[in-house]
């Protein structure tokens, strides 16, 4: 048969559907894409809302119910008499916290009972505490005159009852002369020192996997470390024996490149997601695609799913990221805000909860429940195409061509630059012994110490026989569940298999490293 008749016959083996059939799918499926903005409210129960209400504020709320209300204080006008305070209150006019101090214990409820043995008393601040020494009393004045010492101000807040748990933090470096003059009596700091970085085995090339017939896009390894999924730009996913790289099993259905796939923990659901601006939920007991989430607008670059609750996070090229329901296909949340392409993102437990990286040079850091943005960092210079969160540390890092930078949950705090890595990074990965792993368009890939950011390993894998020079790049890795194995997915058509190099030793592959001066200190 010649080529010309096999194409032939290959359309011809192509299913057929009615006009009637092709409108109602359309119809279906514009009706699973809006059915989240016109389903009808539910009507809520006063009672059971007032219960839940009455719960949540016991919960969040029982320590500090029986804490006194600084407004009704105010209202009231209540305030202690003779008092050192009075002098503050005189020299700056201005109110301050409340302090509520006496023998008595609050009664339980949401407001306090005040009695003859309460006082109310004003927290000074640190500029106020400087003027309220010289309202002492005399024996406590003529007693450091005595002794030639000035007056902390843990001193001024024993001498008003206050417990000095409830000071202002660095208040206690701040000292007063008897002539009322500030005197900047710091103690001595200790020097900086950079930590020395811990070592770590190299990691070595010891299996290559062929079969795709496109460029391997994205990895992702099931819960229980038997096998792994690999998408691809030949429109296949490809499921893989780990033990023995054998291949398993193929879907197809994409009709564009896969971008994206995630194993479910929680389900026996496999999710994928690709260019053709589709994202589908295979079912791994029938091999079939059984949920189709309709909502993008271009083509969907990366996807997570949420480690606790059962919903998908999914990126795209129209600048969006939207939090489906996996069960009813609904579109939850679409979270707007980045101006260029999304192109990495990440879910955890603890807030905040989804972490996306763009093509706008941004990284946001947002709130799943109100679907809004809570912090955006704009620390890179060029597009975040990789984030990725530390399995152990409430850290996490974003690979840029620009840097490498790592920062610290929940407000996204910088810690420091990983530089050196001079390439378009597409794919990063960490374990739990604090190796970090890069990897770059060019097809080299490093190998960095999470704490300190020490670059110990560079590899640059030979590309597949037959496979041009420049299709050398690596899109995606990951380590296996067991951590002693790190995956590839590369432009040549490949997925490369590495491990730790069981006879390297500190002696023979020792720590090249001096320390840097102009390092930003951590935490």
């Amino acid at each position: 048969m010649s080529q010309r008749e096999w194409s032939y016959g290959f359309v011809e083996d192509v299913q057929k559907h009615s006009v009637h059939t092709l409108v109602f799918r359309s119809l279906k499926r514009t009706h699973d894409m809006f059915v989240a903005d016109n389903a009808k409210p539910i009507e809520m129960d006063e009672d059971c809302h007032k219960v839940k209400m009455t719960i949540k504020l016991h919960t969040e709320y029982g320590p500090v119910l029986h804490m006194p209300i600084q407004r009704e204080i105010r209202e009231k006008g209540l305030h202690s008499v003779g008092d050192p305070y009075e002098v503050y209150s005189a020299l700056h006019g201005h109110e301050s916290d409340y302090v509520v101090t006496g023998t008595h214990p609050y009664p339980s409820g949401p407001g306090v009972a005040l009695t003859a043995d309460t006082q109310i008393q004003r927290m000074p601040s640190e500029s106020a505490a400087q003027s309220l020494a010289l309202a002492l009393p005399a024996s406590q004045s003529s007693r450091l005159d005595a002794q030639r010492t000035a007056a902390s101000v843990g001193e001024i807040y024993r001498h008003a009852g206050i417990s000095e748990r409830s000071q202002p933090p660095g208040l206690s470096l701040v000292a007063m002369e008897a002539g009322g003059t500030k005197n900047s009596a710091l103690m001595a700091k200790k020097a900086p020192t950079m930590p020395r970085p811990q070592w770590h085995p190299p990691w070595k090339l010891y299996r290559v996997i062929s079969g795709h017939l496109g460029w391997v896009r994205c990895i992702a390894v099931e819960p229980g470390n038997q096998w792994f999924v690999t998408g691809s730009a030949d429109r296949t996913i490809k499921i893989w024996d780990l033990a023995a790289g054998n291949l398993k099993l193929s879907l197809t259905g994409h009709i564009s490149t896969v971008r994206g796939v995630i194993v479910s923990a929680r389900s026996p659901y496999l999710f994928s997601c690709g260019e053709d601006k589709q994202v589908k939920c295979w079912d791994l007991e029938y091999n079939k695609v059984i949920r189709h989430y309709h909502g993008h607008l271009s083509a969907v670059y990366g996807l997570d799913l949420h480690p606790t609750i059962d919903v998908l996070v999914t990126c795209s090229r129209d600048s969006t990221a939207r939090i489906w329901d996996v069960r009813t296909k609904a579109s939850v949340h679409t979270l707007s805000g980045h101006t260029n392409a999304v192109a990495t993102v990440r879910c955890q437990a603890a807030e905040p909860q989804i972490i996306t990286g763009s093509h706008d040079t941004t990284i946001r850091l947002w709130d799943m429940v109100a679907g809004k943005t809570r912090v955006t960092l704009t620390n890179h210079k060029k597009s975040v195409r990789a984030v990725v969160l530390h399995p152990r540390q409430y850290t996490f890092a974003s690979g840029s061509p620009d840097n490498i930078k790592q920062w610290k949950f929940p407000d996204g705090n910088f810690i420091q630059n990983l530089s050196g890595h001079s390439a378009i990074i597409n794919t990063l990965a960490v374990n739990s012994d604090g190796v970090l792993v890069s990897g770059a368009d060019n097809g080299t890939m490093h190998l960095w110490d999470w704490r300190t950011g020490y670059n110990f390993q560079r590899v640059h894998a030979a590309v597949q026989p037959g496979s041009l020079d420049s299709e050398s790049g690596i899109f995606s890795c990951t380590f296996d569940q067991s951590e002693s194995r790190l995956i590839t997915a590369e432009a040549d058509k490949t997925i490369k298999v590495y491990k730790e190099d069981d006879t390297a030793t500190e002696e023979t592959h020792p720590v090249s490293w001096k320390p840097e001066i102009i390092k930003r200190k951590r935490f």
